[in-house]
């Protein structure tokens, strides 16, 4: 199969940040455009379950998206529920993706334990959770970058390794 062009959504999950103040969602576009990756939607959402939740499924369900990566709503705030929204949508889990995250990030930061995000599969689109910071993002999207195309293309019906 051929290589996939990455076409992405970004969703940035924050009540109280503004299009002009998305520092994390910028910084997620920047990485993503330096892949060669095609930004199709980006989105700024409340912390609010049920739309967060509805906003994921409407976007996995787009024949247009195959990859949607979010970024805040991961800690352990109240309103933090952004991995309850991913995990009600997905039909599969992909938790190598959130585990090297988490392991890679934390010898740096020990907070970066904290992160609840989660990763997943709903038909033929990758969701990844990442935290609100701008470093918290480039971080993770680093360790994550060696294999995305490869998932994305797994995910597609490339089943070659």
């Amino acid at each position: 199969m051929e290589k996939v062009l990455i076409n992405a959504a970004v969703i940035t999950v924050s009540d109280t940040r503004k299009p002009e103040d998305d520092l994390s969602g910028n910084k997620l576009v920047t990485l993503l455009m330096s892949l060669g990756a095609e930004v199709a939607i980006r989105k700024m959402v409340t912390d609010d379950l049920t739309h967060l939740r509805d906003t994921l499924s409407a976007l996995a369900d787009r024949e247009d998206i195959n990859l949607i990566i979010t970024t805040g709503g991961t800690g352990f705030g109240p309103r933090d529920n952004t991995p309850e929204a991913t995990r009600a949508i997905i039909e599969r889990e992909a938790p190598g993706l959130s585990e090297a995250m988490r392991r890679e990030t934390a010898t740096m930061h020990p907070y970066a334990m904290l992160s609840r995000g989660v990763c997943g599969i709903r038909g033929t689109t990758l969701i990844i959770n990442l935290p609100g910071s701008p470093k918290g993002v480039e971080e993770c999207f680093n360790v994550i970058t060696p294999v995305l195309g490869h998932a994305i293309n797994q995910i597609l019906g490339d089943t070659k390794h």
